[in-house]
């Protein structure tokens, strides 16, 4: 790979900087990420990019909360090189990106019901397939400016397994995505990130040392409707296999929906994706939620950690309450009321 000496100074100086040039440029320019049969149409919108300490804690609570097979960053690059733990550079990277599905492809799927729209199916597919690029294209590029480097969810590292709880694997990149500080989990196990849950991510571990990005939630589910007792539900009514419920997401339940639909990615590699009938993702419980293309409650959260709200206010006697309160419960009337109309109607009250 041909590096002039301006990138060079770049890496050195900035190497943050010079990483997220690099992934954007990509995403903006590369002919993988359009559709050559709809026009050019591009699949994925501009990344968010961030970085993870190869040996935060975190990684190891990854063991316990997903499987002891779950990689830690070192232990995807030493198995890389075949090396011991021992044997690699004192500190460690992660790269860790967000590739938001365009708005196009996320409106014609909130119109479905039962299976993805066709624009959301060629995203699925198509833009996972352009994901497998820029991982290898990243760890092609930094081992070319003498790094070490590997993206764990590609072949031959990344490896699937089942248990009585459904899939898993031993590279998540959603997980990875939340060390980096990219969001929190939601009640359907995806993950809401400044741009929404409407999204794919990837990642690398690397040598180079980058400076870890700061995660600003502490609680891992933050950014979720339900889990911040606002009464939303929005996901549970999306999906079509009622995978989803109070008490989180059935991956038996959905794997089989999705089985049944006929989206099986190894069977669609051995038979090929047909664009007029091969069915790839399902994403409805990514469309027509409150958190499809944002953190829904980002404007809210400051007052959310100061104060304990009741749970109903009366909104008749709003002048007895203080600024913040008077605002916050006005912001929520405006956000969210819609969700709860038919509950508040006759009662002269708002739930929060």
């Amino acid at each position: 790979m041909d590096l002039s000496v301006q990138m060079m100074e770049r890496l050195r100086t900035n190497p943050e900087c010079f990483i997220r040039q690099q992934i954007k440029e990509i995403v903006c320019t590369s002919p993988d990420n359009r559709l050559s049969f709809m026009n050019g149409y591009k699949i994925l919108d501009e990344p968010l990019v961030k970085f993870a300490d190869g040996d935060d804690p975190i990684f190891m609570e990854y063991k316990t909360i997903i499987a002891s097979t779950h990689l830690t960053p070192r232990e995807a690059l030493a198995e890389a090189y075949d090396k011991r733990l021992e044997e690699m550079p004192a500190r460690l990277s992660v790269i860790s990106y967000i590739l938001p599905i365009m708005d196009e492809a996320r409106r014609s799927n909130r119109a479905e019901t039962c299976v993805p729209s066709r624009l959301w199916s060629h995203s699925s597919w198509y833009g996972e397939k352009f994901n497998e690029k820029l991982r290898s294209y990243l760890v092609e590029l930094l081992i070319s400016l003498g790094y070490l480097a590997v993206a764990p969810a590609l072949p031959p590292y990344f490896q699937e397994y089942m248990s009585e709880e459904g899939l898993y694997s031993n590279w998540s990149e959603r997980h990875i995505a939340y060390a980096a500080g990219h969001g929190t989990f939601s009640l359907s196990d995806g993950l809401i990130t400044e741009h929404g849950i409407a999204m794919k991510c990837g990642s690398v571990v690397t040598s180079l040392v980058l400076s870890a990005s700061r995660r600003v939630m502490k609680n891992p589910y933050a950014n979720c409707l339900y889990y911040l007792s606002i009464d939303c539900n929005a996901c549970m009514n999306r999906c079509p296999a009622g995978a989803i419920t109070v008490n989180g997401h059935d991956k038996n339940k959905c794997l089989k929906y999705l089985h049944n639909m006929g989206y099986i990615p190894a069977q669609i590699e051995i038979d090929g994706y047909y664009n007029d009938k091969t069915i790839a993702g399902c994403g409805l419980c990514q469309t027509k939620v409150p958190c499809e293309s944002r953190i829904r409650r980002r404007n809210l959260r400051r007052y959310q950690i100061k104060r304990d709200l009741p749970r109903v206010i009366d909104h008749k006697n709003l002048h007895n309450l203080d600024y913040p309160t008077r605002r916050l419960h006005n912001l929520l009337r405006l956000r969210i009321l819609w969700y709860h109309k038919s509950d508040c109607a006759d009662s002269g009250k708002v739930k929060i």
